[in-house]
């Protein structure tokens, strides 16, 4: 009767630790992934920001030209950039926060 050998037994840790190598490496380069996806939506998430802050304070600007508009049309345009911008500033928190936690599980 004969049993396993030294290098069998070898073979074998060998191919476990190859396997966690492997597995090692699949998990590292999924948290790649989900890093470089997650910094793409913070930058979205900016650039959704600043151009409708840069395109409402445009609009603003217009406004305090407009020498057509009357004194109600241009309260109402600025009460709803107002809203609009209250909105953006909340929407813009919400997703940050939302990014960052992503990754903590529940």
């Amino acid at each position: 009767m004969g049993g396993t050998s030294e290098r069998e037994h070898m073979a074998k840790i060998s191919k476990i630790r190859e396997k966690m190598i492997k597995t090692e490496r699949e998990i590292n380069d999924s948290f790649s992934k989900f890093e470089k996806i997650k910094l793409e939506a913070l930058k979205k998430t900016e650039e959704m920001h600043e151009s409708v802050n840069k395109d409402l304070e445009k609009i603003e600007r217009d406004l305090v030209k407009s020498e057509d508009l009357a004194l109600e049309s241009k309260q109402r345009l600025r009460s709803e950039i107002a809203t609009i911008k209250n909105e953006v500033s909340q929407k813009y928190t919400s997703l940050k926060s939302r990014i960052s936690e992503a990754i903590t599980p529940k």
